[in-house]
């Protein structure tokens, strides 16, 4: 096996050197030849299938540089890529991504190294100027022009966060001796964390010794929001032995209060106006009564024997062998899990079916505007082929495609890595009556439009267009025929 795979990266060797000599022998050529010039994989410019603009592809999969109508990106993959759209002062710059990534859109950026290092900054709302570094999870950093928002955290001796975590700003001295956070209104103090917590704010008070015991209380309050006055509900929470034991009054005040009560893992029951909920063993055993969706469940034992019934949910799941659930907007369906999975949403104007195969294996995903009656496709087979059918009719079909299955809808992975092993590529336009196939990185090529074909194979050793000029053949790059 070792020397199989040897022979294969000196096949592999030989052929780049071979392809990059080509190319630096036919790039002082394209004087001679002007556009006609076509020798792929060394060198072939073309006019792009889908879009308005040109791509220009050389040294096989290693060399692009394509302008269209909205941007201007050029690339050696895997190595390195630039993409740019000058009318809104944005571009993107990745090296072996996601390995180092650097984007700049208007004033602000932001670039990284292995999600560890990152620098970002530019100018936020209301025109303050914010740098951020970080070493993650080392050293943060944040300098700013209102210096309220500057900060400085060096992990776990000092430190102080803004809008980290999920949190709106973070104290900590020896973490976990002591930490604070902040949400919004609510201040919580941890000592030699998660054991010890006191917590205030917004009507509110609490305190645990965690895991032992924990208690928090609070008041109804009121929020004024965009539609109005809103009232946030009152709680009473305890914990005994957690998670063992505790019980919780929510919703205090408003029209849906809601009682749990739990010993777990002998008894869970839970109670409001809109939804009862009893389990026995939890989580395996469970009885749901949801008033507000309508509809009944039953989980005996959850997660493989389900069964609900209602208008607002109708279910049957055998796991790992079957499973049909369903409502008035959603589908989930699997046969064999995960051999063969179905999941759709019906909201008009959005239909959206998806089918998949061995979670990856096979993929088809249908999007359809119900007003319009377009539709957007895209199938994975993976790793082999990859099919795209977009809003307006252009189809797109790849082999192969190692990532683009497993990250879709990854600019990154199309710039940098697609070309590599993109061995076939063919796209079709029915707006422009357009349409392109690439073989071997233009090793054979064809561009066909309304009244206009171009073929060109083994490095331009052979080479022929069509258009209402006429017709151009050439034979070892020597014209041999000329028509009008």
């Amino acid at each position: 096996m070792l020397k199989i795979a040897e022979s294969c990266l000196r096949t592999l060797n030989k052929a780049l050197s071979i392809t990059i000599t080509l190319a630096a022998l036919f790039l002082p050529a394209r004087g001679a030849f002007g556009d006609d010039l076509s020798a792929g994989p060394a060198f072939a410019q073309f006019p792009l299938t889908i879009g308005i603009g040109h791509r220009t592809e050389a040294a096989g999969p290693f060399y692009y540089n394509e302008h269209n109508d909205i941007d201007k990106t050029w690339a050696l993959p895997p190595f390195f890529s630039h993409q740019a759209d000058p009318s809104i002062d944005e571009f993107e710059n990745d090296a072996l991504y996601p390995v180092f990534t650097c984007v700049k859109y208007g004033t602000q950026y932001r670039a990284q190294f292995f999600q560890l290092i990152s620098v970002a900054g530019g100018e936020n709302p209301g025109e303050v100027q914010a740098h951020r570094f970080w070493l993650f999870p080392i050293y943060f950093q944040q300098r700013s022009s209102n210096t309220n928002e500057n900060y400085t955290a060096l992990f776990p001796v000092y430190g102080h966060l803004k809008n980290f975590l999920f949190r709106d700003q973070i104290y900590f001295v020896m973490f976990p001796g002591y930490s604070q956070t902040h949400l919004r209104d609510v201040v919580n103090n941890n000592y030699f964390f998660p054991f010890v917590n006191t917590r205030h704010g917004n009507g509110m008070h609490g305190w645990e010794f965690w895991p032992f015991y924990g208690m928090e209380h609070k008041v109804v309050t009121l929020v004024t929001n965009t539609w109005g006055v809103e009232t946030n509900g009152a709680h009473d929470r305890l914990f005994v032995m957690w998670p063992i034991h505790f019980w919780e009054n929510n919703g205090i005040g408003t029209d849906n209060p809601e009682k749990i009560r739990a010993d777990i893992p002998f008894y869970v029951s839970i109670r409001s106006p809109k939804r009862d909920s009893t389990s026995v063993i939890w989580p395996f055993f469970n009885w749901i009564n949801d008033r507000d969706r309508k509809y009944r469940e039953w989980e005996m034992p959850w997660p493989f024997i389900v069964v609900a019934r209602g208008p607002g949910k109708h279910a049957v799941r055998v796991f790992p062998f079957y499973n049909h659930a369903y409502n008035n907007e959603l589908v989930d369906n699997f046969y064999a899990w995960p051999v063969y999975k179905y999941n759709s949403i019906y909201a008009p104007p959005l239909d959206r079916r998806r089918t998949r195969v061995l979670f990856f294996l096979y993929q088809n995903t249908i999007e359809r505007n119900t007003d319009t009656g377009k539709f957007k496709r895209r199938v994975d087979l993976w790793p082999l082929v990859l099919h795209t059918h977009d809003f307006d009719g252009a189809t797109r079909l790849q082999l192969f495609a190692i990532a683009e299955s497993l990250f879709p809808n990854s600019p990154g992975i199309d710039r940098n890595w697609s070309p590599l092993w993109s061995v076939w590529r063919s796209e079709n336009n029915p707006v422009t009556g357009a349409n392109s196939q690439s073989f071997l990185w233009n090793l054979y090529r064809r561009d066909a439009a309304p009244g206009a074909k171009k073929i060109s194979c083994l490095f331009g050793l052979y080479q022929y267009q069509s258009n209402s000029e006429g017709k151009k053949l050439r034979l070892l790059y020597i014209p041999v025929m000329k028509h009008k």
